[in-house]
């Protein structure tokens, strides 16, 4: 399953830099991660949902509702 976390992102305001800083993972991890394109060999991983949820006082399970609901490319 695919998802379009940019615009998760810009739908929340949020930018890679504010999810790197508010969740502790570094902005170049994230970055890539985040641009990536996505396949069954590259999904998203827990670490990109943990960094999500962190940055928004979430948990990976609430970011994950929302991605599979509205986000799915």
């Amino acid at each position: 399953m695919q998802f379009d976390v940019k615009a998760y992102l810009d739908d929340r305001g949020l930018t890679i830099y504010q999810v790197a800083k508010r969740s502790g993972y570094g902005y170049t991890t994230l970055h890539k991660s985040f641009n990536k394109h996505q396949s069954q060999s590259t999904p998203l991983n827990l670490r990109d949902l943990d960094a999500l949820a962190n940055a928004q006082d979430l948990a990976m399970w609430q970011v994950l509702q929302v991605l599979e609901l509205h986000y799915k490319k």
